[in-house]
């Protein structure tokens, strides 16, 4: 399973090393107020793709985060976790949960 792992990421670097040596060309990308940067097709499509991607796992995070934020308030609520202060130190006036006593019989 390695060597095939190892095989399709070969394939896949000799793919893209193939296309970027393809794509030399010089290109322009004009912005406002006429300024322009000319640099190869492959570099600015790099520069784009990279800037994608971290704008992309920057959302991620974002959301990731606030998913987490709201199961500890949920949490919290629900008597599951201690109150958390400022410093992230347990107040240790929140209620443990109570475990369910033995039904008599």
């Amino acid at each position: 399973m390695r060597i095939l792992t190892w095989a399709i990421r070969l394939a896949l670097f000799i793919l893209l090393l193939a296309f970027a040596a393809k794509n030399t060309d010089p290109v322009t990308l004009r912005f406002f107020f006429d300024s322009a940067w000319q640099a190869p097709l492959v570099t600015l499509l790099l520069a784009f793709f990279a800037a994608g991607a971290l704008l992309g796992l920057t959302a991620a995070v974002a959301l990731l985060l606030r998913q987490r934020r709201e199961l500890q308030r949920l949490r919290r609520e629900a008597g599951l976790e201690p109150a958390q202060d400022g410093r992230g130190q347990g107040r240790g006036d929140a209620a443990a949960p109570v475990p369910p006593s033995p039904a008599e019989g």
